[in-house]
């Protein structure tokens, strides 16, 4: 399956529908479907869309083609909304005027 997936990467571009990521995201999280690099980056070999926290902050998420081929798809996801959300609890000073 893993190869399969590489193909459909590499052919068609990794792509996520509205509802898996939303799924993932934490509680009060929400997609900026207005930001304009949302989608397949093909310099970066990467999914890319906006998020933005509870406190409206945005924050920019990225699904690397080479995670989705190592983990699976939906596991690349999860992976990496995960470390989107970790990166916004370790920025305290976000948004306060300081650092």
């Amino acid at each position: 399956m893993v190869d399969n997936l590489c193909v459909m990467i590499k052919e068609h571009s990794l792509h996520y529908h509205r509802t898996e990521i939303e799924s993932f995201l934490p509680t009060g999280w929400s997609l900026n479907a207005t930001a304009g690099e949302n989608g397949w980056n093909a310099e970066t070999q990467s999914w890319l869309i906006s998020l933005f926290d509870g406190a409206d902050f945005e924050w920019p998420l990225a699904v690397k083609a080479s995670d989705a081929s190592r983990l699976g798809r939906i596991e690349a996801l999860k992976a990496a909304i995960d470390r989107t959300y970790r990166a916004r609890l370790g920025d305290h000073t976000r948004g306060l005027g300081r650092g």
